[in-house]
């Protein structure tokens, strides 16, 4: 997994999957699956949406921006006002790989000035 961030009504992730391999939708049945067997039976209110979005990375620019908009998701929601302050996402691992300095974020990134952020 390349980057994850998880939130209080979603999560996005970036995943490698081995070669020839496209399974997303047996992955998330089975996360979905364990995830959902660990909560306490005590919210009886569904815990997860009926479908999911996968998009193919195309380059290394794509990875890029997404690697962007998963660990800039705490900001523009409004939870923290940098990402390396939301402490359920893969940014401060991303940071000690030398991927993004540590004050990245603290406002919307060139990379995602031009996307549809909703």
């Amino acid at each position: 997994m390349d980057a994850i961030v998880l939130l209080p009504d979603h999560l996005h992730c970036i995943w490698r999957l081995p070669e020839g391999d496209s399974d997303f939708s047996t992955r998330w049945r089975l996360i979905k699956h364990h995830v959902s067997r660990s909560q306490t039976l005590r919210e009886h209110t569904p815990l997860w949406q009926p479908r999911f979005w996968e998009h193919a990375i195309r380059n290394e620019k794509d990875w890029r921006v997404h690697m962007d908009y998963v660990h800039f998701n705490p900001v523009k929601h409004g939870l923290v006002k940098r990402p390396g302050d939301w402490p359920y996402s893969s940014f401060n691992r991303a940071v000690e790989k030398g991927l993004y300095e540590p004050e990245w974020g603290s406002s919307v990134p060139i990379s995602l000035q031009e996307m549809d952020l909703e």
